[in-house]
């Protein structure tokens, strides 16, 4: 099984929506933009102020890797691991599950799944969008 994500004061309300099988994205309530990794500071207005508004979970590839070490137990290899653009704007690097590593592209269409954790956590993983 996965290990449990880590999670500070700035995170928990993102693994929090996470455990309850939601998407959610800081977002500055001053200026607009998105951050992920969640932060406590807007680095573009350097407001204290935001919110965590639900995210469809769609959208695409825009870089990936794949890991083949180290190695560890909890995971399937080769691992491939992408950095996936939300269809609202905002960037979030997850896990590729249910896809032959040699098929990812660029620009693949994905949705966000949920897979259990270690000691009752939850983290979220990306599945390719049936064509």
């Amino acid at each position: 099984m996965r290990p449990r994500p880590l999670t500070t004061a700035d995170s928990d309300p993102f693994w929090d929506a996470v455990g309850e099988h939601r998407l959610v994205i800081e977002q500055c309530t001053q200026c607009g933009r998105y951050q992920h990794p969640p932060r406590p500071m807007c680095p573009a207005c350097h407001s204290l102020d935001h919110t965590w508004p639900d995210m469809a979970g769609t959208g695409q590839v825009y870089s990936y890797t794949v890991l083949h070490h180290p190695q560890h137990p909890a995971f399937d290899y080769p691992l491939p691991i992408a950095a996936v653009d939300l269809d609202e704007g905002p960037r979030v690097v997850a896990n590729l599950v249910d896809v032959d590593p040699s098929l990812v592209h660029v620009g693949m269409r994905v949705t966000v799944d949920f897979v259990p954790t270690a000691d009752d956590g939850t983290m979220i993983v990306f599945r390719p969008v049936p064509s």
